[in-house]
């Protein structure tokens, strides 16, 4: 009989490109005895896992829940007795609104072994990858990521803070929020700070939508932009090269409108 030695490992994906891993996640994907994935982790990274090794979706991504966290919490435990080695593969990183806590707590209950193993967020990686940077000295000196999906469904109350911090502010499942952010800028009269909207981000089909914060709704139904996207807001937004085309044109469309 194989000795077992239950262990899980949570492991952060990345944020779409499957070589934003890390080399450390990606080794771990290779000796792991079963994978439990969820929807933002790209299907490619299961392709460098074992012949023998047993993968299981586990299907978290807004509007769509196949499982239950407490049921993915239950599975790990099981997996992990049964099999030994789990890893847990989440998009980004497992502890930016990914609730690896959660799951690392419940199995540590069972004392089975734990690891995590930090995955690139999509929060600093994807603007990045477009050349956003979310500080920039003398624009920016910090930022706040947000969750547009908290336990109630509702905006994270912190976007208030943010709004008045004047600094950036990155927005994780948000889309379904537009409006509400646009509202909080807005009602502090700050409608014109630029904003993005960035779909699948670092996949070869992202889509980014470009202008101000109070437009928020209208870019999304301008560029046809749906989940799984994020929302960045601040002056740093302007160092996107579109940018400035962007506002030039709707200049012009307003010149005409008059």
């Amino acid at each position: 009989m194989q000795n077992i030695h239950p262990k899980l490992t949570l492991v952060g994906a990345g944020p779409g490109d499957p070589e934003l891993i890390t080399v450390k996640g990606l080794k771990a994907i290779q000796q792991a005895r079963v994978i439990l994935y969820d929807a933002l982790s790209n299907n490619e990274l299961l392709e460098h896992a074992s012949s023998t090794c047993l993968k299981r979706f586990v299907g978290k991504r807004a509007g769509m829940h196949v499982y239950s966290q407490d049921e993915i919490n239950r599975m790990i435990v099981k997996y992990a007795l049964t099999y030994g080695n789990v890893v847990r593969l989440k998009g980004g990183d497992s502890f930016v609104f990914g609730r690896g806590q959660e799951e690392l707590a419940f199995a540590q209950q069972f004392n089975i072994a734990t690891e995590v193993i930090p995955g690139v967020t999509s929060a600093i990686s994807v603007p990045g990858i477009n050349r956003i940077p979310v500080t920039a000295r003398n624009v920016s000196e910090g930022f706040w990521v947000l969750t547009g999906n908290t336990q109630s469904g509702s905006l994270s109350r912190d976007l208030a803070y943010a709004v008045q911090a004047d600094t950036t502010v990155v927005v994780l499942m948000g889309m379904g929020k537009l409006d509400e952010i646009s509202a909080a800028y807005v009602a502090q009269g700050k409608g014109n700070v630029p904003a993005a909207i960035i779909q699948n981000g670092t996949l070869p089909d992202q889509k980014l939508g470009i202008g101000n914060v109070a437009d928020l709704k209208e870019i999304a139904l301008r560029e046809n932009l749906h989940n799984p996207a994020i929302i960045v807001v601040g002056e740093v937004v302007r160092f996107h090269e579109s940018f400035q085309a962007v506002q030039e044109k709707i200049a012009e469309q307003l010149k005409i409108a008059v």
